[in-house]
């Protein structure tokens, strides 16, 4: 236990022994880091406006000619009860007729009496997910008393290609990126491995294991890779107020909390930057640990 102690500790001098390095590596993941927690923000905000726009997106539910309001309100528990349905507010004839004579002008009316309403009651529906509303739209057609169903599938479709577009690209390039972000570190601790292989190939020389030349190295990826997280998340959060209240000075935009995801990503950034730098370490050292002493430095 003492020998691991002494291996951790000699990882925490050595991040500060060769700071240089240490720095550029930290600010090559920071870099890295940052458009990693920038594209899935956007990811975050686009869904949320996409979904804010399909609650916005109301369907209107007819009811059928000869059914009484207290009829109508049973019908619209019955559609509330529909999984996918977040709301179903009633929306009865004569608010209708009277929301028609005061667009029109009651010039159009000047025909009807006026116990005459044409027009039937209805609810105006709020559906949860709109991926989907053709299932949902076949449940409440099957409600005794629903006459039509005002027909929005295609605008359905389309929030919903968006959304799964955003969410695609969004993964891609967060993948993209995670790769991006190993390959560069892993050569950038390379380089580092490269400046220090006379410390590595005394220690060869005097018959340490692998795992004792190995284990500073990896300790030091992983502290590079917890400093880069936590600087990240700090860097994120302050871009991100930045450019929401810029946003928001030129449109009216509901931009998701920051403080509803802050948590998550300062948890997968550390995640991310530990496991860069460890693997990223561990990637760059296998090559002199293949080698004697000798070897390492071309002798």
């Amino acid at each position: 236990m003492k020998g691991f102690g002494y291996l951790v500790k000699e990882g925490l001098k050595n991040v500060w022994s060769n700071r240089i390095m240490s720095i550029a590596s930290v600010c090559v993941l920071i870099s890295c880091l940052v458009l990693t927690g920038a594209a899935s923000l956007f990811s975050i905000n686009v869904r949320a406006a996409v979904e804010t726009v399909g609650q916005s997106n109301e369907t209107t539910v007819y009811i059928k000619d000869g059914y009484s309001q207290l009829e109508a309100v049973y019908i619209g528990k019955d559609i509330e009860k529909i999984s996918n349905v977040t709301s179903a507010e009633f929306y009865s004839k004569d608010e209708a007729i009277k929301q028609y004579r005061e667009e029109l002008g009651e010039d159009v009316f000047a025909q009807m009496q006026n116990d005459d309403n044409p027009l039937p009651d209805a609810f105006i529906v709020v559906m949860d997910d709109l991926s989907l509303y053709d299932e949902t739209v076949a449940q409440i057609q099957k409600i005794d008393g629903v006459d039509k169903i005002s027909n929005r599938s295609e605008i359905a479709k389309k929030l919903t290609d968006i959304s799964n577009l955003v969410n695609l690209i969004s993964f891609w390039v967060i993948i993209a990126l995670m790769i991006i972000s190993l390959f560069i570190i892993a050569n950038t601790i390379r380089a580092t491995m490269y400046s220090r292989r006379f410390e590595i190939s005394i220690m060869k020389s005097v018959g340490a294991t692998n795992s004792f030349v190995r284990m500073p190295f990896l300790v030091e990826g992983v502290v590079i890779g917890f400093i880069a997280a936590i600087i990240s998340t700090g860097a994120v959060a302050l871009l991100y107020e930045v450019l929401i209240g810029a946003v928001q000075r030129f449109m009216a935009f509901a931009a998701v909390p920051l403080q509803s995801v802050i948590l998550y990503i300062a948890g997968a950034f550390v995640v991310a930057g530990v496991l860069i730098g460890f693997f990223g370490s561990m990637i760059s050292i296998r090559k002199y640990l293949k080698m004697e002493g000798n070897e390492i430095l071309g002798w």
